[in-house]
Order: C-alpha cells, then structure tokens, then sequence
C-alpha cells in the first residue's frame, strides 16, 4: 500500500553522516589527555545516550570545562574525517522539492550536531533540529519525536523516523510513528534486525526510491 509521508525525521550519526571514527577519536583525544588511557570503539558506544557534555562531565569532573573546549575544538577541526553517505544529498535535495518537512532528533548535543550539519553542508535543508540538549529525556524517549509532531501540528500516520539504532526504534514506537531502520553503517545492525521495524534499508539507494513512491 502507497503511504504518503508529510515529515520525516532523520537522525544523524550511522544515518546521514559517517561520523563514528570522529566521534571514537574525539572521545579519546579527551580519555588520553584527562583520564591517561584510551577506549576501545565497543567502551565508547556503550556510553552512547547521553550527551557528549554529560559524558565528559562524568569523565573529568573539575576539568569538564576545559575538556569540553578541547573535545569541540577536536571534533571540528578533525571533522574531515566524516563524510555524508553517499547519495543523502540528492535525498534530501528530492524530500526539500516535493515539500515534506524535514526534522532532525539525535542524541548528540547541540554543538557537535550543528558542527556537522554545518560543515556537511546540510544544516538549511531541516524546519527543525531536535538535538539531545534540547529535551528532557533523551533517546529512547520520544519527547524529542513529539516536538516536531506538535510544533507542525502533524498527523502520526504521516510522519516517518530514519534511524540506526535501537534507541530509534523504541523512540518511534512509542510516539506511535513508523520507522525506518537503516543498515548501512549501524553498530546495532542484528539487535536493530529483531526490533520489527516498519521498514529496513540496507542502501541510500533502496531509502531513495521508497520515499520516491511515498511523498
């Protein structure tokens, strides 16, 4: 059956950007200058959720505002390291020209969700940015999903999420939205698997021509 999708919600990290190897580094650059030891990938994703400011706190206590400065100033200069997937922009270029609001809900903070927006070039192309400093209860919580359906006055039926993770999987279910979950760079891919989502894309491609039938 043809759905006709009015909002789309995109997260960022794992689904429009390639951003995991800055994040790892940057998380490192600050364990080994702060806390002397360095993280294994698999450390760092289990301390996902929560907002880089958060982490950091709890990492350097005292120090955190020095280390937040220095994480920032990492994260944007060593920003070369992330790409956007190939074919998101032409996505979103498509979404933009048959009028559907576009949203962003990530768990990142502010600041790093906006130097990436912006040094992808892709910031201008959402209505609204729905960052993990922005809400109370973070993923999995759908408050950050209920902004957008209420700021747009927007039917749940006509809204769809694109996520990696589990945490928008269980997001989106509780906001009683659809959501798809993409496969291309996840590291939850086989727990995202049996979490029955609406849809899985394993392609930029695969999304593309779905959302070319469906708005």
């Amino acid at each position: 059956m043809k759905e006709k999708f009015e909002g789309v919600i995109f997260d960022i990290d794992g689904t429009l950007t390639s951003t995991n190897e800055l994040i790892f580094k940057s998380f490192n650059h600050i364990a080994k200058k702060y806390l002397d030891r360095t993280f294994t990938e698999k450390e760092i994703i289990v301390l996902f959720g929560p907002t880089e400011d958060v982490i950091l706190k709890e990492w350097c206590g005292k120090n955190f505002e020095s280390a937040k400065k220095d994480y920032y100033e990492f994260y944007k200069s060593h920003h070369h390291i992330a790409n956007l997937y190939p074919g998101i922009k032409k996505l979103l270029d498509y979404l933009k020209t048959k009028g559907v609001l576009l949203a962003v809900f990530t768990g990142k903070g502010r600041q790093a969700s906006l130097i990436t927006l912006e040094e992808l070039s892709i910031i201008n192309y959402f209505d609204i940015i729905v960052t993990g400093d922005d809400v109370a209860n973070h993923k999995p919580s759908s408050e950050g999903i209920m902004k957008f359906v209420n700021e747009y006055n927007l039917k749940k039926d006509e809204i769809l999420m694109i996520g990696d993770s589990v945490a928008d999987v269980r997001a989106s279910k509780e906001a009683g939205i659809r959501i798809a979950s993409v496969l291309w760079d996840s590291y939850a891919a086989e727990k995202v698997k049996t979490l029955g989502s609406d849809y899985y894309f394993h392609t930029v491609d695969e999304l593309k021509r779905f959302l070319v039938t469906n708005t």
